[in-house]
């Protein structure tokens, strides 16, 4: 007789958490303990250095190796009696939420690899010894890395397919659907992880083209648009200006000449509350509009129409 195909599944799901449990030990009680080691002789990289690269995989592996994997044994072994998993992902998937830590970090992680690689003979060597080892499988420390980041679409993959193969009456439907619906938002939360990660390394790349000034520099901003512009003045015609717009405010800058540190030095900032922006209809100077703010208005021209409904939007 043939198996269920709800049960196949489940199946898949037990034999791919015991290869990933496999995995994390190497990461956490393989790569991580015995480069912490060597780090704590001194001979290879900051102890540090090594923290930062591994980030919170120790408490990953825990949580798969001595509670998720456990769990899960325990069922497919009284699946006959028993045969659902639902209520078991239920209680894995707000740990996920921890993997949004490493998922955010794993950038970072590979760059460190790398430079200290460079930096550090001992530490590459080290490395280099243990990916030789039979339990590597050939594959790069990098690879191995990668695992945990690509581990949570995978329970999703696995449990949407698992709800779509179970029979209508079947006693874990309701479970299932309820698990499936709190992995989505796991996953939709390390995406936002990675999303907010990436915001942050830009506007930080902004500040330092702006020269770091110090009223400037806030982590909640949001960075809207930013360009070049032609600033029009009565005495001499037009000059190239730079703005960055942002949810609290417009800066107004001029172009550094000698491109030391900063690109652009800030010449005014103008609030975004109470600020006013319309369209000038002017034949001698096409593309151009007003931006009027509490204590003074530019006149500003854009290289096209287009552009210059950017900006006023």
């Amino acid at each position: 007789m043939q198996e269920p195909e709800e049960k196949k599944i489940a199946l898949e799901l037990l034999e791919t958490e015991q290869a990933y449990v496999n995995r994390l030990h190497l990461l956490d009680q393989v790569f991580y303990t015995e480069l912490m080691k060597e780090a704590k002789t001194g001979k290879t990289v900051p102890e540090e250095v090594v923290k930062m690269i591994f980030s919170n995989i120790s408490s990953i592996y825990q949580f798969h190796a001595e509670f998720f994997l456990p769990e899960l044994q325990k069922r497919m072994e009284d699946w006959n009696r028993n045969p659902r998993i639902g209520d078991v992902i239920q209680k894995l998937a707000p740990f996920l939420k921890m993997y949004g830590e490493y998922v955010k970090n794993f950038d970072k992680a590979v760059e460190l690899i790398t430079a200290w690689s460079e930096k550090s003979p001992p530490f590459q060597e080290l490395i280099a010894d243990i990916q030789k080892r039979k339990v590597c499988a050939n594959l790069t420390l990098q690879h191995h890395m990668l695992e945990p980041v690509q581990r949570i679409p995978r329970y999703e993959l696995l449990l949407k397919d698992y709800v779509r193969k179970l029979p209508p009456q079947s006693p874990d439907r309701g479970d299932a659907e309820k698990a499936l619906e709190m992995i989505f938002m796991v996953a939709k939360h390390s995406n936002a992880a990675i999303a907010e990660m990436e915001r942050l390394q830009n506007l930080w790349v902004v500040y330092q083209r702006l020269g770091l000034e110090d009223d400037i520099v806030d982590p909640s901003n949001e960075l809207i648009k930013e360009g070049p512009i032609q600033k029009i003045s009565t005495r001499n015609g037009t000059s190239e200006k730079y703005l960055f717009l942002f949810n609290n405010m417009l800066l107004y800058c001029v172009p550094k000449v000698i491109q030391v540190g900063a690109e652009f030095q800030v010449h005014l900032r103008m609030d975004v509350g109470g600020m006013k922006v319309r369209e000038l209809r002017d034949t001698e100077f096409p593309h151009t509009f007003l931006v009027s703010g509490k204590q003074r208005t530019l006149e500003l021209q854009a290289r096209s129409e287009e552009e210059m409904n950017d900006w006023i939007k």
